[in-house]
């Protein structure tokens, strides 16, 4: 077994596109974990067992890991438990993407398709990049972070660990957005966001 194979770790909603795309770009996916087999199986992947059962048999196969998992903080703890366990986690690209050279991407990475990563950004690792969303020059974005469709980064943003940008959203040059912050879609920041905050509108105002 080559270790270009590669193992989908969840296998419903959004890791059905990490799926299609991965396929696009030649990624051979030999299988999924889950807890239990899924009835839709849209890829015709073979079921390996659940990561977390001491039995799993990915652990034992020649192969990389591609993270299925849309929620942040979930996604973070199961790839602590991937490269503890001494396996690589595959950044996935999307043909369609536009990513600068001068940028650097972390591992275990998706950038959905018409996503665009401009000059000199830093994208941490497991990070979401979902479908056409704009991360401008010179942004970082800590580990675990998702950025929803069509969100727009402006220049020099930052974005700490875990936080999840909405679809839609706006974030104005040079803001900084702390940890674990969820900015509802739609959202327009115009000033900077402390650690935990939950933020809606337009201009956003913190919510409970």
């Amino acid at each position: 077994m080559s270790v270009n194979q590669s193992i989908l770790i969840g296998y419903s909603g959004h890791a059905y596109v990490v799926a299609e795309a991965a396929l696009e770009i030649g990624v051979d996916i030999i299988g999924y974990s889950d807890k239990n087999p899924v009835p839709n199986n849209p890829f015709n992947l073979e079921y390996l067992g659940f990561e977390n059962n001491p039995d799993f048999i990915g652990w034992q196969l020649a192969a990389s890991f591609i993270l299925g998992i849309g929620d942040n903080s979930i996604r973070q703890k199961i790839a602590e438990l991937v490269i503890t366990n001494g396996k690589e986690l595959l950044t996935v690209i999307s043909k369609s993407a536009s990513v600068s050279k001068t940028a650097k991407i972390g591992y275990g990475t998706f950038i959905n398709r018409n996503a665009a990563v401009n000059a000199l950004s830093i994208i941490g690792n497991n990070v979401i990049l979902n479908t056409g969303c704009i991360v401008e020059h010179e942004c970082v974005l800590g580990d675990a972070v998702h950025i929803a469709p069509g969100a727009v980064l402006a220049g020099n943003v930052t974005v700490g660990e875990r936080s999840f940008i909405g679809a839609n959203s706006v974030i104005k040059q040079g803001v900084a957005i702390g940890k674990d912050v969820i900015i509802g879609a739609g959202t327009v920041i115009i000033h900077d966001i402390p650690d935990g905050k939950k933020v809606v509108g337009n201009p956003g105002k913190y919510i409970e």
